[in-house]
């Protein structure tokens, strides 16, 4: 009851603050903020929330770009993109949890000891509670149940958000998601408009890293959430990660108003909601 207790007088402080609601995202790599949820974020940022990014790996086995400096490593340079975008988006604190990059299924990588897909779950979900019960959360924010495409580190924050809520059931979860049947729509469009070429398509539909397809049903989604108004500051945060993501990028290199069009909408499930999808937000 405490630890309860001193949530909600936390929480009555930032609101006489002006600040209504502290969101905990916890995101598989560095990028993935940007990604998948950067336009909630920067719209949480705009109405006054507290948002805090805990990064699961360093991103170690991401696109090792040219022109690194002497010394610098892989690691290096994405933690640097990753604080920029942090700073775009207006992100309040950072948090790395401190365990290795898993790879795509079937690498390698998988059978490190220190990789995210292999860690104790109650250790790291521990290392999330500390950060949740340091900041008082209110809103935990994970991914689905195979992370949007069955990235093993993904499918790991999945893992971790529900045992971490399991921890703290006070604190609400929801999970990113891409919604299936909106990316089939508008990548057949973009194909009709003569802006997508056929070797950057990809069957949405067909077996992903996991072997399941892309994302999540609008009948398994929770929550359509507007970002329209925050895709310039997205689009800004996603050039942060130059080293994942360039300028010459399919996603990077359509008109705003196509970005906006394209990526203007996020995506959350609620898990336990069994209502139709709607818009809405998750404060």
């Amino acid at each position: 009851m405490g630890c309860l207790r001193r949530g909600r007088q936390a929480r009555q402080r930032r609101g006489e603050a002006g600040l209504v609601a502290t969101v905990v995202f916890l995101h598989a790599h560095p990028d993935d903020e940007s990604i998948s949820t950067g336009g909630s974020i920067a719209r949480l940022v705009a109405e006054g929330h507290r948002v805090v990014l805990v990064v699961g790996t360093s991103g170690d086995h991401g696109e090792t770009p040219e022109g690194l400096a002497a010394g610098e490593t892989l690691v290096d340079r994405r933690r640097v993109e990753t604080e920029r975008s942090c700073a775009v988006l207006g992100i309040h604190r950072l948090v790395w949890l401190g365990y290795a990059d898993s790879g795509m299924t079937g690498w390698d990588q998988n059978s490190h000891p220190d990789a995210f897909m292999n860690a104790d779950l109650d250790e790291a979900a521990g290392r999330l509670v500390a950060v949740l019960d340091e900041e008082n959360a209110d809103v935990l924010v994970g991914y689905d149940w195979h992370g949007g495409y069955g990235h093993p580190d993904h499918i790991m924050v999945h893992r971790v958000v529900h045992r971490a809520h399991e921890l703290r059931p006070n604190v609400a979860i929801y999970e990113a998601t891409m919604n299936r049947d909106r990316v089939r729509q508008r990548m057949q469009a973009a194909r009709d408009a003569g802006m997508l070429k056929e070797e950057d398509a990809w069957d949405v539909d067909g077996p992903a890293d996991d072997g399941n397809p892309f994302g999540s049903l609008e009948s398994e989604i929770s929550l359509m959430v507007d970002v329209r108004a925050h895709a310039a500051k997205k689009k800004e945060s996603v050039k942060c990660h130059a080293s994942q993501v360039t300028d010459s990028s399919f996603f990077l290199s359509m008109p705003e108003e196509a970005f906006v069009e394209a990526f203007g909408w996020e995506w959350f499930i609620k898990p336990g909601d069994t209502a139709p999808m709607r818009e809405g937000f998750i404060v």
